[in-house]
């Protein structure tokens, strides 16, 4: 008995002992254990390779930054494997996923990506948004940038990622391969822009979300076949018909590159739908209602430098399509609506292998002709392989290149005015015409006639004996490869 006493007593005190020695946690406490329970099962639960953001840390209501989260997510996603290789320098991550959960997350700087790259990576299900207090301004949500990529004119940019790793120097420059972002939102809160690629090459953009940008929703510099498809683009939630209209500013797509494709968007706030400054780029199936062209925004704006680019099966809602000196576009099968027109702008006045064929135009009783010309700062001087025709057109002046007129009267002279249709002043390149002599019994001896003057895209057929006669012209503008006007 006193054995047993003794042993109880042991334990009783034993017991004070430790509820004396207890100390309540407080909530950041039970946090900081929890996040390293969190850290102690992160290698098992992504030994799949799909990465998670909240085991991490990140919070997926939004109400905590989330910036240090996701970017330690995708610094462990781009560490998983390392023995191969996809363009040179670039690492091939086996199709490691970075899982959003359905998450809305709040970040208050840039995410950059590592800066020695890698791909074969899916980002996808969920909302990125910029907070209130988003540092990087004027900067993007995320960014596809090694500070190994050289960017022009960008050397001393607020936006360049700093880091102290060791990078190894590529040949191309590249070093993001592969690289999907899918079913997500960016949010830019009004603060900068979307998402940055430089110099990156077979990027995915599927079926994403981007508002509330202030420079690009999407910006993509040199690399090669980054890929927009089946996504929204807006500065300002809107389906249209917005008071705010007038002050829309920013561009939602800048493509600066080559090779590269976006299907089935539609823009739907923005100064400029998409600006085109590359080559060999194709848009189809974008539909534009950034910005009215009467309020002064424009729907694809094509530089100078954005030769061979296609525009196929398009919508222009109230939107233009603007080209600076353009050489080799095509654009084809595109619906203009609301006095919505091509404009070509002179820079250093040259056209070269330009095709604008088989579109629709709809206008507002305005008469706007459907391609016009700004020469404001030049005018066009050298016009080659332009071919402007089988357009059809409701309530605007229609305009081409080829054109058809018939004259008739009694008379030794008739004129076959073209200015109303042609796109171009005094260019016609060549003239077909035939004179048809009206009630002539074969005793009046037909007279001789010819064309003796093509001015101001007016052509003259003269007589040397007067007839009832019909006058048909046949015009164009196009002039092939190393041909010379002989008209002019």
């Amino acid at each position: 008995m006193k054995t047993a006493g003794l042993f109880l007593l042991l334990t009783i005190l034993c017991c004070a002992k430790a509820v004396i020695g207890f100390q309540r946690l407080s909530p950041e406490q039970h946090y900081a254990r929890f996040q390293e329970r969190a850290a102690s099962r992160r290698l098992e639960e992504n030994i799949g390779r799909v990465f998670y953001l909240t085991n991490f840390g990140a919070d997926p209501k939004g109400a905590n930054d989330s910036s240090d989260a996701i970017e330690k997510a995708i610094e462990n996603a781009f560490k998983v494997q390392h023995n191969k290789n996809m363009l040179e320098g670039v690492n091939d991550l086996g199709g490691v996923v970075i899982d959003l959960q359905g998450g809305d997350y709040k970040i208050s700087r840039t995410i950059s990506f590592p800066p020695n790259g890698g791909g074969n990576v899916v980002i996808q299900g969920g909302s990125i948004r910029a907070s209130e207090n988003f540092k990087n301004k004027g900067c993007y949500l995320v960014q596809l940038w090694s500070p190994a990529t050289t960017r022009e004119g960008h050397e001393n940019s607020p936006c360049k990622p700093n880091t102290k790793a060791d990078i190894k120097k590529t040949a191309l420059q590249v070093y993001y391969e592969d690289i999907t972002f899918r079913d997500i939102l960016f949010d830019s809160n009004h603060h900068g822009g979307g998402i940055l690629a430089v110099n990156a090459v077979r990027i995915r953009i599927d079926n994403c979300y981007f508002k509330g940008f202030t420079t690009e929703g999407i910006k993509v510099e040199k690399g090669h076949e980054v890929f927009i498809s089946s996504s929204f683009l807006g500065q300002t939630e809107t389906i249209g018909g917005d008071k705010r209209e007038k002050d829309f500013s920013g561009i939602a797509i800048s493509l600066d590159g080559n090779d590269h494709a976006v299907t089935d968007v539609a823009i739907f706030s923005a100064a400029v739908g998409v600006l085109l400054s590359g080559q060999a780029n194709i848009l189809t199936g974008v539909h534009c209602y950034n910005k009215a062209t009467g309020f002064g925004g424009v729907g694809i704006l094509g530089k100078a430098s954005c030769a061979q680019t296609r525009i196929d099966n398009c919508y222009m809602d109230y939107n233009s399509i603007l080209l600076e000196d353009p050489e080799q576009m095509h654009i084809t099968n595109t619906f203009f609506l609301g006095d919505g027109n091509v404009k070509l702008r002179a820079v250093n006045g040259e056209v070269h292998g330009l095709t604008i064929v088989n579109n629709m135009f709809s206008g507002n009783d305005n008469w706007v002709p459907i391609v016009s010309l700004d020469q404001s700062d030049a005018k066009f001087h050298k016009v080659g392989q332009v071919v402007i025709d089988n357009n059809v057109v409701n309530d605007m002046v229609l305009k081409a290149t080829k054109a058809r007129k018939t004259v008739a009267g009694k008379g030794k002279k008739w004129t076959a005015d073209f200015q109303s249709v042609l796109v171009f002043k005094d260019l016609v390149s060549h003239v077909d015409y035939s004179l048809y002599v009206k009630n002539h019994g074969g005793n009046t001896t037909l007279p001789a006639h010819a064309i003796t003057s093509v001015k101001n895209n007016k052509v003259v057929v003269e007589a040397t004996a007067e007839v009832d006669g019909v006058v048909s012209v046949a015009v164009d503008q196009y002039l092939a490869p190393g041909e010379t006007n002989h008209l002019h």
